[in-house]
């Protein structure tokens, strides 16, 4: 555990059970982001929920490393996986983990409800030699036919009424390619999905969620 520092608190775990897995439900996000993490590589995914990712990412690239999640439920069944989990809140950064300390940081579904975004993409790039992001696409054409007609989309991406959205934020695809140039980070892979198929044409209207690979510049 060299790549943690002194303060962090890791939750031990038993042993991994791919029986778990199975019985979960993917999303569309998680097979992109499995097709961009190399096999055995060590990974650390951020606001890991109750650990379906990390876990679909160990059962099959065999990967090592941890999930950071505050939610105490969504930790307790991190932990019946077989996950290392830390019990952390993101908005109080990652200084709890050295730079380059991981090969692939993660960072799904999660970047819209953080207020410190900027800091957060900073974060991600700096303790991870990649990092994968995936957000809801705001300008997907349904979404601005609702705002059209007065009312807040509800939709699979974004599926909360707009007085219990956890998000604190909404993007499109161009301001979150933006963003990661502003923060010093490079986009070298990107995928937008609608359900499980990619959207080529016109992906920024017609695609409700995007998926992004990062490098430092």
């Amino acid at each position: 555990m060299s790549e943690l520092n002194a303060s962090a608190n890791v939750i031990s775990s038993p042993p991994f059970n791919a029986a778990r897995l199975l019985a979960g439900i993917t999303r569309p996000d998680f097979e992109a982001i499995a097709r961009w993490v190399p096999s055995r590589a060590h990974v650390l995914d951020l606001g890991c929920g109750d650990g379906t990712l990390l876990a679909k990412l160990v059962a099959e690239k065999q990967v090592t490393g941890y999930g950071v999640e505050l939610n105490d439920t969504n930790v307790h069944e991190c932990i019946k996986k077989g996950l290392n989990v830390l019990q952390q809140d993101l908005e109080g950064g990652l200084t709890f983990f050295e730079d380059n300390s991981f090969d692939v940081a993660i960072l799904s579904l999660t970047l819209q409800a953080v207020h410190k975004t900027e800091a957060m993409l900073r974060e991600i790039a700096r303790v991870g030699k990649t990092a994968i992001v995936s957000v809801p696409n705001f300008g997907y054409w349904p979404h601005r036919l609702s705002i059209i007609k007065g009312r807040m989309p509800v939709s699979k991406t974004l599926p909360y009424e707009w007085y219990n959205t956890p998000n604190v934020r909404v993007l499109t695809i161009p301001d979150f390619v933006k963003l990661a140039t502003d923060v010093g980070c490079k986009v070298v892979g990107q995928v937008v999905l609608q359900d499980e198929k990619v959207v080529q044409f016109m992906p920024n209207w017609r695609g409700s969620l995007a998926v992004f690979r990062l490098e430092r510049r």
